[in-house]
């Protein structure tokens, strides 16, 4: 299916490994086919936003029947490119980096950390989790010709010019776990994660917007 990507929305586009995540799971339990509702309930997005979700790649289901798992399952697998391994660098190793390496996309079979920096001493030379841990300073020396995505969990000021050596090795993704807002060249995409802004958002959203029985999280969708 030859699709226009511009014409399908951002929000469209950052739900689609959500319901990839659901049907995978239908998958692996043996179930056949699935209804709107049911993926509703189950993802937390209301039935009209996944039904128009779907509907930018066409006729992916049948009225009165819902849609097929099988059928669902190998699009999105085909749409996300399930069957290509994006490998990443880590860039940070405290506390969170750590727990990435631990966790290290175990449920996410097209993601992997292959490759981790770190300034400090006790960290260079590990190998956490299964990936070798260099130091920052040797980053360019290191870093795998077929990486080009990283994960940034290193301290704020020092955000911009690592994402500044990155861009400079050729880098085109960057997840930036940091508070900083770094500038990138146009065609570099930055996707800025701040815990502690979702963490003041959700507590804003629980004081201002309490949700009533069986109403969906506007947030979310």
């Amino acid at each position: 299916m030859d699709l226009d990507q511009a014409k399908i929305p951002q929000a469209t586009a950052k739900r689609l490994p959500l319901y990839y995540r659901f049907i995978s799971n239908l998958h692996s339990q043996g179930k056949q086919r699935v209804s709107s509702k049911e993926l509703s309930d189950a993802v937390k997005v209301d039935s009209a936003t996944i039904r128009r979700d779907f509907s930018y790649f066409g006729a992916l289901g049948k009225k009165g029947y819902g849609y097929n798992v099988n059928y669902l399952l190998s699009f999105f697998r085909k749409t996300l490119d399930q069957d290509e391994i994006t490998k990443v660098a880590l860039i940070g190793v405290g506390n969170l980096g750590t727990a990435f390496l631990h966790y290290n996309f175990t449920k996410n079979n097209n993601t992997k950390i292959e490759i981790a920096f770190d300034k400090h001493n006790e960290k260079v030379g590990s190998n956490i989790g299964g990936v070798p841990v260099y130091e920052i300073d040797e980053l360019e020396e290191h870093l795998p010709d077929d990486v080009n995505v990283a994960i940034l969990t290193v301290p704020a000021q020092a955000a911009q010019a690592i994402a500044d050596r990155l861009i400079e090795a050729g880098f085109i993704g960057i997840l930036n776990f940091t508070p900083a807002r770094i500038s990138v060249p146009e065609h570099v995409r930055v996707h800025h994660i701040d815990l502690a802004v979702e963490l003041q958002a959700l507590v804003y959203f629980l004081k201002h917007y309490p949700l009533e029985e069986g109403q969906e999280d506007p947030v979310d969708i």
